[in-house]
């Protein structure tokens, strides 16, 4: 029977061999990706109304909406963007203006807005969201719940400058 013997002489052994074979991750340079802007979603822009106003709250909520918003390439993230939200939901449909309310991301890119429960809309309970501030090219998303039991959804955003 073989014993393999782990011992920190065995170990520097094996790690420079390693080393000597260019096996190592550890010699490969490490190179930034960017991180990469996200495209607008086809159908997310339906029933968008542009300038809607900055709510604490959409209706009388029990759901929650939220997510991230940072920069592409170095993916800081944006304090101060305004992010609409609308949806189908237990209170209107995502075309009436009593649906749609916006929010600003905190200082670490974060928001959160409570609205009334999504329903499904021709069969798929969703959310719509869009960055449409002005600094950064709009985006539109228009994310899928897995079931319309869900009480929330997120939503993440990587812009890119206009």
């Amino acid at each position: 029977m073989t014993s393999v013997v782990l011992n920190r002489r065995t170990l520097l052994a094996a790690g420079g061999s390693v080393l000597a074979a260019g096996f190592s991750p550890l010699v490969v340079p490490v190179r930034a990706q960017g991180l990469a802007p996200t495209p607008s979603m086809p159908g997310g822009s339906n029933n968008y109304l542009r300038g809607a106003p900055i709510v604490q709250r959409i209706g009388r909520g029990g759901f929650w909406m939220s997510g991230t918003v940072r920069r592409a390439g170095d993916g800081a993230p944006l304090a101060g963007q305004r992010i609409q939200i609308w949806a189908h939901t237990t209170e209107g449909h995502e075309r009436d203006a009593h649906s749609h309310g916006a929010t600003l991301t905190d200082a670490n890119g974060v928001f959160r807005l409570e609205m009334p429960q999504i329903v499904p809309a021709f069969g798929q309970p969703h959310g719509h969201l869009a960055y449409d501030g002005g600094d950064f090219r709009t985006v539109f998303l228009r994310p899928l719940m897995r079931s319309a039991k869900e009480t929330s959804l997120e939503a993440h955003f990587v812009l890119q400058p206009a």
